[in-house]
């Protein structure tokens, strides 16, 4: 897996795709529509794909090793995943029995029915609750200064952009003082932000699915940019290239997400 500086360059019939998503963008009263109803249509995509769309995320621990860290302390670390989707990221963490407390929240009530339908769900070491992170309800559920990880996988993008610095702060604001927050989510010229036809783009490196979920593509400028506004240091913040393979449908397409590792000071 290869960790760089640069998200990649783009070839002339790449940046004529990109060119053309200018042509026709989304109209504002269907880009209200999209956040105005942003739980709905979460919640459908989970109507419809129910626990089957996503896999399960084995790699987080390869990936972000402070999952693994232990400090000579007897007390539970407390993890809190935001957009837990049906538990992905949360299960495979509990069936290596790591000792975790751990807090899960997503936009989708029914995402959320899932994680508590899942034969491995415990209250004794988890609670999950439906949530805007945007918003200050979390702190209804989670008491400031708490956590000790929160993990942000691929949730970022599906919020308006205007959202991402209170969506931040609001995780700040969660964190324990040397906390850490571990991010991952999609980058600049990804192979899905060039695909998009005219129509899907709501706003710059913004764009809607067919199934009205939205997705934004980070530059590591930006997020740098974002996490420091938030007050988090920066540890480790740069692209990672991919490549999403499939023999049996002849699939084989670079992916360029983005990686980041932010703590909130001491």
């Amino acid at each position: 897996m290869d960790h760089s500086v640069h998200p990649k360059s783009l070839t002339d019939e790449e940046k004529l795709r990109l060119e053309q998503q200018n042509s026709r963008l989304v109209s504002d009263f269907k880009a209200n529509d999209l956040e105005v109803n942003a739980k709905k249509y979460w919640d459908l995509f989970y109507k419809r794909n129910e626990e089957r769309f996503f896999k399960d995320r084995h790699w987080t621990t390869r990936e972000f090793e402070e999952l693994l860290n232990e400090e000579d302390n007897p007390q539970k670390r407390v993890v809190f995943e935001v957009g837990c989707g049906v538990g992905n990221f949360i299960f495979p963490l509990v069936e290596e029995k790591f000792p975790f407390f751990i807090y899960a929240c997503d936009l989708s009530p029914r995402a959320v029915e899932f994680v508590r339908q899942n034969k491995l769900y415990s209250v004794d070491n988890m609670k999950v609750f439906q949530c805007d992170i945007t918003s200050e309800g979390v702190y209804e559920e989670i008491s400031k200064n708490s956590v000790d990880i929160v993990t942000l996988i691929f949730v970022l993008s599906a919020i308006h952009p205007d959202k991402f610095l209170q969506t931040l702060q609001n995780i700040f604001e969660l964190l324990k003082p040397g906390g850490v927050l571990l991010f991952r989510d999609y980058g600049l010229y990804d192979m899905a932000q060039i695909r998009f036809k005219a129509g899907h783009k709501i706003a710059d490196n913004f764009y809607m699915r067919q199934d009205g979920t939205r997705s934004f593509y980070f530059s590591t400028e930006y997020m740098e940019d974002l996490f420091k506004r938030a007050g988090f240091q920066i540890m480790s913040n740069c692209y990672i290239h991919r490549r999403t393979v499939n023999k049996k449908e002849n699939i084989d397409v670079p992916r360029i997400f983005i990686q980041s590792k932010v703590v909130k000071p001491r």
